[in-house]
């Protein structure tokens, strides 16, 4: 047998935690001593504490934990809670994938402070376009709430096109207004340009207004590292003596299935300060 603190460092683990497993049931010792009350574990222990840590570190509770070790749940059952935990830890590891992202784009806007683009924005104006749309709210004008909204709408836009048998005719238009509910919440337009008459049904044909005067800029790589080239398109308006009259309408110009190749035009509407 092992004292408490031999089985500890065989098991990797500490002695209080052990003490805390066994004053929850989880792992006794396999003897007390009832004169010193020393406690004393065997080897084959070693196999329920690695069950135990092992499930712990998927994110079980204490109770599941014991449930599971002490055979009380079927097969199937723990079939299903594993499949439940993976599909969770995997959303976790997207979701911090994701803020890692606009943590770089974050540190690339900071590095680019005060490198204002000479050549790269060219004022223009935006003709009148027909496009096919689908509308929905995000919580915020930030990519973490922009992204998973205008993605799924854009997937769900072009099934609906395919469905009611029209075609693109040109890029795909992201434009932005602020939500009439306030709050910060932003209504998200996913477009994509279109040859049809004007309807409201599965999907809204209308056509988006010109714009006679716009800044643009264009960003190469994936939207979710647009931050850097909008900020800077932000500086040279505001150096420039313009102010904006609206959010930057995001035209994808090249969408291939490598996101890092896309290139995309941001066109801010502006008028002379």
């Amino acid at each position: 047998m092992f004292t408490i603190g031999d089985f500890a460092r065989h098991g990797r683990v500490s002695v209080r935690m052990l003490r805390h497993y066994d004053a929850t049931g989880l792992l006794h010792p396999a003897h007390v001593d009832p004169l010193s009350g020393y406690r004393y574990y065997t080897a084959a222990q070693l196999a329920r504490l690695n069950r135990i840590i092992a499930l712990k570190d998927l994110g079980f509770t204490l109770q599941q934990v014991q449930d599971i070790v002490d055979e009380k749940v079927g097969v199937e059952e723990l079939r299903g809670m594993l499949r439940l935990r993976r599909a969770e830890l995997e959303t976790a590891v997207a979701a911090a994938g994701a803020r890692l992202v606009q943590v770089e784009a974050r540190l690339r806007a900071i590095e680019s402070e005060g490198h204002m683009p000479t050549n790269d924005v060219v004022i223009k104006s935006v003709p009148a376009v027909r496009v096919a749309e689908l509308t929905a709210t995000a919580a915020s004008f930030g990519p973490e709430d922009i992204g998973p909204v205008i993605g799924p709408l854009y997937g769900e836009l072009f099934r609906r096109l395919e469905a009611a048998g029209i075609t693109p005719t040109g890029p795909g238009i992201a434009y932005y207004e602020d939500a009439p509910e306030g709050g910060g919440r932003i209504s998200v337009h996913a477009a994509v340009q279109v040859s049809a008459p004007l309807q409201d049904g599965a999907f809204r044909i209308l056509d988006l207004p010109s714009l006679d005067q716009a800044a643009t800029i264009v960003h190469r790589g994936s939207m979710d590292t647009v931050l850097p080239t909008a900020q800077a398109l932000t500086r040279w308006i505001d150096a420039n003596g313009y102010q904006p009259t609206g959010h930057p309408r995001e035209i994808n110009l090249e969408c291939p299935e490598n996101r890092e190749d896309w290139v995309t035009e941001l066109q801010a509407p502006v008028t002379r300060a």
